[in-house]
């Protein structure tokens, strides 16, 4: 099919990798990615100083129950993986389709280890389901909504064919939320590339447990409001959740165009109003940028594009995460980012290692 490139996954170098926990950002992202990568490529890995500049450096059990899952999938043999570790060994096999259900045990991010799991999972031999148990909406993590609705938006745009169903909310701090994800392997990935970036319509989803109705509505009026000002329309639902924790947050994306998300999340001390604007106003920079990705949305699919082996984007700002990751698929993929200042935004645009000379370079959109 023209426009469609073909999914690296007989990759097979089989020589040991040493990663720098400490490198870059140096949190879990280096974890969930580099075993992710590992059991595509079916290179062993060995990741040291993990977590090392973190106050409470080491494994915590959100990471240690990422590894578990991508070991589950890819029959792994690891060594090290329990809390407190800083070091850890990983063996990949081979990746099997079937079911699998894993719980964090924790409010920890299902999104986050889901992550991990997808990237190997469209490498097996057939079809795989993961059922898992966590927090589906907590703080530095991409909360179940931007994931369903930006994210895989995302992903199947890019011909990857994989579908996600919320069971229960899960808020921090008792958790308990459930999400299902089927992923259909295939051979081929469709490269990431721009799409109309002229976004008037935004769609949303408060979601809100065991708190006063009226912080719905004041988080969804305040958003609504926010977005009119800069005359954008929006449709903006209150969900009303059960959750074995009260919580209460917002996602926002366009609805038209190339897919944009923002989100917040309600915490003690932020007005329900600050909450509904602070995601309108997120939403709205990465609108009247032009970005075609935001900027969360950058950190989770570069690992894509970087498979794909080709395809292009534009950002408002590159994180500290996506920079990570960069370094990261180039060790394993031989994959390089050539990134070029665009006017107020930046171009990315995926090539191979030994092409990309230039880092920052003037470029036209």
């Amino acid at each position: 099919m023209s426009g469609i490139i073909r999914a690296t996954h007989k990759i097979s170098f089989e020589t040991m990798i040493t990663i720098d926990g400490s490198h870059g950002e140096g949190g879990g992202q280096i974890l969930r990615l580099s075993v992710a990568l590992s059991a595509v490529t079916h290179n062993p890995i060995r990741v040291i100083n993990i977590r090392n500049n973190r106050p409470n450096p080491g494994l915590k059990p959100q990471h240690v129950i990422a590894i578990h899952s991508v070991a589950k999938i890819c029959h792994a043999q690891v060594e090290g993986n329990k809390v407190g570790s800083s070091e850890i060994t990983f063996y990949p096999g081979d990746i099997k389709g079937g079911s699998y259900a894993f719980d964090i045990g924790t409010a920890g991010s299902i999104t986050l280890v889901l992550q991990a799991c997808i990237i190997p999972a469209l490498f097996a031999n057939h079809k795989i389901d993961i059922s898992i148990t966590g927090g589906t909406d907590v703080k530095w993590a991409p909360p179940w909504d931007y994931f369903r609705h930006v994210f895989f938006s995302h992903l199947q745009n890019m011909n990857i064919k994989v579908q996600g169903h919320l069971i229960r909310r899960g808020y921090y701090p008792r958790g308990g939320g459930k999400a299902t994800v089927v992923i259909d392997p295939g051979d081929t990935f469709s490269p990431l590339v721009p799409r109309d970036t002229q976004n008037t319509q935004v769609k949303g989803i408060v979601n809100i447990a065991h708190l006063p109705s009226h912080i719905g509505g004041r988080i969804q009026k305040s958003a609504t409001e926010t977005l009119a000002a800069q005359q954008i329309s929006s449709d903006i639902d209150i969900v009303i959740e059960q959750s074995s924790s009260a919580g209460v947050g917002l996602v926002l994306w366009t609805s038209h165009g190339s897919i944009l998300g923002a989100d917040c999340l309600g915490e003690k001390g932020i007005s329900s109003e600050k909450v509904g604007s602070l995601a309108a106003s997120r939403l709205l920079s990465e609108i009247q940028s032009g970005a075609t990705l935001d900027i969360y949305a950058v950190d989770q699919l570069l690992p894509y594009l970087a498979l794909s082996g080709k395809g292009f984007f534009f950002c408002r700002d590159i994180s500290g995460h996506a920079s990570t990751e960069m370094w990261l698929l180039k060790m394993f993929l031989k994959k390089d980012f050539l990134i070029q200042q665009s006017g107020v935004l930046k171009k990315v645009t995926v090539v191979d290692s030994r092409d990309a000379s230039v880092s920052s370079v003037s470029a036209q959109p």
